[in-house]
């Protein structure tokens, strides 16, 4: 059984850990918590999978993103997993977080770099064009800058001296500014650039693209995904400096 609060965090539980992941994790906890694997490895098997995705995802038609799903839902389970093993082993330390926000980094990135590379048609039979490559790598790079933007709050809090930030620091100090980002977060459009819920929607548009006859459908996605990217790098910059976070 989990801890009390552990499916509660507002900002440390991806909903599909509180849907069904966390159910699961438990099954697979119970075959490695009286073995010689560690959090650590456990959280670099992690990466490895989610990093997987985006070679995955190369493989031409719908296979190629059910294979990049089953990736990215590995690395969930395995996020789930080392910090259960981690608890049970009492095995904490500060390189497991870090490696942690290293391996959601990169899994962000490669489900994102692999929808653009697949936009481009890589491996299929026709001519590749390198411009859904770069809006991949663009969406990819805006993935990243958005978690880089969270993670250099508690930078600039430690190197000043001050106290890890609270939840209700994110709350906006302008009445205007809160009106607006719980507008932004009531249709959760930012998600979309997330690996988790990318690789989900990247199936999506594979179907569709498979009734279609061509790659329409995961073109206009990729160009959607780089510009929610890009649009939500600065609007989360401003919700940060419009915040409590750096006071």
């Amino acid at each position: 059984m989990h801890p009390v609060g552990v499916k509660d965090r507002r900002s440390g539980e991806h909903w599909m850990g509180r849907l069904y992941m966390r159910e699961v994790s438990l099954r697979v906890d119970r075959y490695l918590v009286n073995t010689r694997v560690t959090p650590n490895q456990l959280t670099y098997l992690m990466t490895v999978f989610g990093v997987l995705a985006c070679p995955a995802l190369l493989v031409p038609g719908v296979w190629g993103a059910v294979l990049g799903v089953v990736c990215v839902q590995m690395y969930l389970l395995l996020d789930c997993v080392d910090g259960e093993v981690a608890r049970w082993k009492q095995q904490y330390s500060l390189g497991g977080v870090y490696l942690d926000r290293v391996g959601a980094y990169l899994t962000d990135a490669a489900v994102l770099v692999g929808l653009g590379l697949r936009a481009a048609d890589l491996f299929g039979s026709g001519r590749i064009d390198w411009l859904w490559a770069f809006l991949g790598t663009l969406a990819a790079l805006g993935a990243i800058l958005i978690k880089a933007e969270t993670d250099l709050v508690g930078v600039a809090r430690h190197q000043a001296g001050l106290p890890v930030v609270k939840e209700a620091a994110a709350e906006m100090r302008s009445s205007g500014m809160a009106l607006a980002r719980r507008a932004a977060a009531l249709f959760r459009f930012h998600r979309l650039i997330l690996g988790i819920e990318a690789s989900l929607l990247i199936l999506l548009l594979a179907v569709a693209d498979h009734f279609h006859g061509d790659l329409f459908w995961t073109r206009l996605g990729t160009a959607v995904l780089a510009g929610i990217a890009l649009l939500q790098t600065l609007l989360h910059l401003v919700s940060v400096l419009a915040s409590s976070r750096l006071r």
